[in-house]
C-alpha cells in the first residue's frame, strides 16, 4: 500500500469521486477498476473508465484507498481500514484480507535503503496464504 506523501488530498470532491466512494464504501471486499466501473454505470450515471483509474490513483496516493496487486496482474482496490501505510495478509483462494501492521518490515526497509544509499524509500508487501475458512475447506 501506498502512503500518502503531504497531508493536503489530490482528490477533488466531483459527483465521480463521489459516486466511487459509495461503491468502494458498500463493499467490503477489494474490487477492480472495472467492477467499480460497471457498478456506477448500474446507478444511471455515465462515467469513463479512464475517469475512475484516475480518481483510485489519487485515492491511493491520499492513503484512503488500498491497492492490491495480484500475482495474475489484476489490481484491485478497497477502502482503507487502517490509517497511515500497513500490508495485507490475503487468502489465495477467496482473496479475504486482514489489514496488518508490520514495523520490523519497515525498519528492515529503511536499513536496506540506508545500506545502498537510497532515501525517500516506500514500498508494498502482501502476504499470501489459505485463510482458516479455506484450509479448513480444503482439509
Amino acid at each position: 500500500m501506498s502512503s500518502a506523501s503531504s497531508s493536503r488530498p489530490r482528490t477533488r470532491n466531483t459527483w465521480q469521486k463521489q459516486a466511487i466512494d459509495e461503491i468502494l464504501d458498500a463493499s467490503p471486499d477489494f474490487l477492480s477498476a472495472q467492477q467499480i466501473h460497471q457498478s456506477v454505470a448500474e446507478t444511471g450515471r455515465s462515467v469513463s473508465l479512464a475517469t475512475v483509474y484516475r480518481v483510485l490513483q489519487a485515492q491511493v496516493e491520499d492513503g484512503v484507498v488500498d491497492i492490491l496487486a495480484l500475482d495474475d496482474g489484476q489490481t484491485l482496490f478497497r477502502k482503507c481500514a487502517l490509517t497511515g501505510h500497513h500490508h495485507h495478509l490475503v487468502c489465495r483462494n477467496c482473496r479475504a484480507t486482514e489489514e496488518i501492521e508490520a514495523p520490523k518490515v519497515e525498519q528492515w526497509a529503511d536499513h536496506i535503503g540506508d545500506e545502498y544509499g537510497y532515501t525517500d524509500i516506500d514500498h508494498t508487501l502482501e502476504i499470501y496464504g489459505l485463510c482458516p475458512q479455506c484450509a479448513h475447506s480444503a482439509s
